[in-house]
């Protein structure tokens, strides 16, 4: 399965952005997950699968609980695809930085115009 066949599930991205902020039983995933999606224990299990299958998530044991936490690889070929197009956006960001900076620089050094009549 192609990486961003993955993330194009809203499900998988919501367990990534759980695992994110820690790792988490898989339990805990399905409580979350549940609750919010309306799905079930077993369809949960089969979005953490793809996601370990992916290269998206780890998971290790720890007694009877299954802990998950996020695999930077299948980040790490988000990144690398979307690589290609930063020749295209970092000099026309880099641009913007620079009219900002202006744009405050002629602000502070601007003199304050007078204002006169009344405020609505």
């Amino acid at each position: 399965m192609h990486v961003f066949e993955v993330l194009a599930d809203p499900v998988r991205r919501r367990i990534l952005e759980l695992l994110a902020r820690c790792e988490m039983a898989s339990g805990e995933v399905v409580d979350i997950i549940g609750a919010e999606f309306g799905i079930t224990q077993a369809a949960v299990s089969q979005h953490l699968k793809v996601l370990r299958e992916s290269g998206f998530a780890n998971v290790r044991a720890e007694a009877q609980r299954r802990l998950y936490s996020v695999d930077v690889a299948g980040l790490r070929a988000v990144d690398a695809w979307i690589d290609q197009f930063r020749n295209f956006w970092e000099p026309k960001l880099d641009a913007l930085a620079t009219e900002i900076a202006r744009g405050k620089r002629e602000r502070r050094i601007a003199p304050i115009a007078k204002r006169s009549g009344k405020r609505a």
